[in-house]
C-alpha cells in the first residue's frame, strides 16, 4: 500500500510539473558563422584555429541564458567545433543540416515554437536569414567577421531580425 501512495504522489508531482512548463508561443532562431578557421592548410575542411576554439567557448557564454531545444550545423568541422561547446554545455547534440534547401518544410516543423541555434558560414548563415524571413536583406558575412549574431523571431505568421556584433 506503501508503494503504491508513493507511486501516486511521484506521478502527481512529475504530472505537474510538466503542466508547469509553459510552451512557447514563438520560434527563435539564433544564427553564426563559424568561428576563425585554419587558414594555413590546403584542407577543404579546416578545424578551428586557437582564437577559433576560444571563440566557440566564448560563444558557449553568450547563449549561457538561453534555452535552446536544438543546435544545427553543417556538416564541416569548423562549424561543428564552433557549435559543440553550446550544445554540451545545454546537454544536446549538434544536429546536422544541408545548406543546398535552407529552411524547408520539415525543418519548419521540427524547429516550430523552439529556441534554435544555427552554425553556418559567412555566405550561408544570412541565405538561411533571408530564407526565414522572406526578404533578400541581409548580403554574405565578410570573411573576416566571426562574431556577428542573428537572432530571428517568429511570432504570429511576422518576422524581426536583430543583428548582435560579438566581434570583440
Amino acid at each position: 500500500m506503501k508503494k503504491f501512495l508513493f507511486l501516486i504522489i511521484i506521478s502527481t508531482v512529475i504530472l505537474s510539473c510538466k503542466s508547469d512548463k509553459k510552451k512557447q508561443d514563438a520560434t527563435v532562431y539564433y544564427l553564426i558563422r563559424h568561428a576563425e578557421k585554419d587558414r594555413n592548410t590546403k584542407d577543404k575542411d579546416p578545424e578551428l584555429t586557437e582564437v577559433g576554439l576560444k571563440r566557440a567557448e566564448n560563444w558557449a557564454n553568450v547563449f549561457k541564458d538561453i534555452p535552446f531545444d536544438k543546435v544545427y550545423s553543417t556538416d564541416y568541422k569548423r562549424t561543428q567545433q564552433t557549435a559543440l561547446p553550446s550544445a554540451k554545455s545545454k546537454g544536446l547534440v549538434v544536429l546536422s543540416y544541408g545548406t543546398e534547401n535552407l529552411f524547408n518544410e520539415e525543418f519548419k516543423t521540427k524547429t516550430e515554437k523552439q529556441t534554435v541555434l544555427i552554425v553556418g558560414h559567412s555566405n550561408t548563415t544570412p541565405a538561411f536569414v533571408n530564407t526565414i524571413t522572406g526578404t533578400q536583406e541581409h548580403s554574405q558575412i565578410d570573411d573576416s567577421d566571426n562574431g556577428k549574431l542573428f537572432i530571428v523571431t517568429i511570432a504570429d505568421g511576422k518576422s524581426s531580425v536583430i543583428i548582435e556584433d560579438h566581434n570583440k
